[in-house]
């Protein structure tokens, strides 16, 4: 997966600065950060409308929240990239996070 991620951040670099009319990911960042916020949260939301539908739903349903995830992930991504934040940080982060308790980690993050 990280492989894919690589690869998929090397290609959201290189179209950042190309022309918007010919590139998705161009077009975003030249409409700005608040335009990347939206659709992250658009994708959120659809993100989690299809995994109502999955919870007990078929095969198309659950490949419909497996895409969905996929566009969260991707326009994710492309968020990061605006901030030129680097993809490995998150995966850094998550990393960190191995082996100490989900609740333990989320307490520590918690201001008194």
């Amino acid at each position: 997966m990280n492989d894919t991620l690589s690869q998929l951040s090397d290609v959201l670099a290189a179209r950042r600065h190309a022309d918007p009319d010919s590139s998705y990911v161009a077009k975003l960042h030249a409409q700005g950060l608040n335009k990347i916020l939206e659709k992250v949260g658009e994708e959120a939301t659809e993100t989690l409308l299809a995994a109502k539908d999955a919870e007990h739903g078929d095969d198309k349903r659950r490949q419909a929240l497996v895409a969905e995830t996929a566009d969260l992930w991707f326009h994710s991504l492309v968020m990061l990239s605006h901030l030129d934040i680097d993809h490995q940080a998150v995966l850094d982060e998550l990393a960190r996070r191995f082996g100490t308790s989900g609740l333990e980690e989320k307490a520590s993050r918690q201001s008194p």
